[in-house]
């Protein structure tokens, strides 16, 4: 079977199972952790479908790897114990007798087929069997690692502030968050800018950069800065935060009144 039609069946089994878990649950924040453990699951399958292994896939494998767990890792802990968010909260009391089926089609099948266009330089990589890493290669890794230390230390301080009762109505503007009022996002988008370097060591990985252009504007656009960022209309302490804070790349903060 080609991997343009395994890929998508597995994840599409795989947030099938996810949502009858969700429903189980009467929790489809699980959404949010299926997300990683997506990626690490269609990886897997394309990595092992080829009987033949070069370094570049080995290493896009493993990139994979560390993002999705790290990932998953994260959210799993930070919704423990907690309702189900307030995203999917909202939309379940939007969509009412239609939930059911909406949640299946808006919330799952839907992030199944944003994840097959993101994970597909995956896909590529690991079709493709040219031998050596190239310039690309390595400017691929160092932009991953870039954004995966902006994700990973981003999380780590939002974490800790949020868990100080010191900061309890407060607005996060330490750190990182000082100058980007979203570096997880910005390194999230930054990682998979890193995996499409790499696939362009291979043959037809051009086309790969639909990949990163997604989650960019997904991140961007759709479920990630717009949404979360409504969330805190009209605090005056936002207002003045966003004001003097680039929103997605990272940059020095304005001064206040220019």
């Amino acid at each position: 079977m080609n991997l343009f039609i395994l890929i998508p069946l597995t994840i599409l089994v795989y947030m099938t199972i996810m949502f009858f878990l969700a429903l189980i649950l009467k929790d489809n924040s699980i959404a949010d952790i299926a997300w990683g453990l997506g990626f690490i699951i269609s990886s897997l399958v394309a990595f092992f479908y080829e009987p033949l292994h070069t370094t570049r896939h080995i290493i896009v494998t493993v990139l994979i790897l560390l993002w999705g767990l790290r990932l998953a890792i994260h959210i799993l802990l930070r919704n423990k114990g907690k309702s189900e968010d307030f995203r999917y909260k909202n939309w379940r009391k939007k969509w009412g007798k239609n939930w059911i089926i909406r949640s299946f089609i808006e919330v799952f099948l839907q992030q199944g087929i944003l994840m097959f266009f993101i994970v597909y330089p995956v896909i590529i990589i690991n079709r493709s069997f040219e031998i050596g890493l190239t310039p690309f290669d390595y400017i691929g890794i160092v932009i991953w690692l870039i954004g995966f230390i902006f994700e990973t230390i981003g999380d780590a301080q939002l974490r800790n502030f949020i868990t100080s009762p010191k900061n309890k109505g407060k607005i996060m503007d330490k750190g990182l968050w000082q100058y980007t009022r979203h570096p997880n996002y910005f390194g999230e988008s930054l990682m998979w800018w890193g995996i499409f370097f790499l696939s362009l060591s291979v043959k037809n990985g051009l086309y790969c950069i639909v990949s990163p252009i997604v989650i960019t504007f997904l991140l961007t656009k759709i479920s990630g800065i717009p949404l979360l960022e409504k969330k805190y209309e009209g605090n005056p302490d936002f207002e003045a935060y966003k004001k003097r804070t680039s929103a997605f790349i990272p940059w020095f903060p304005k001064k206040v009144g220019s």
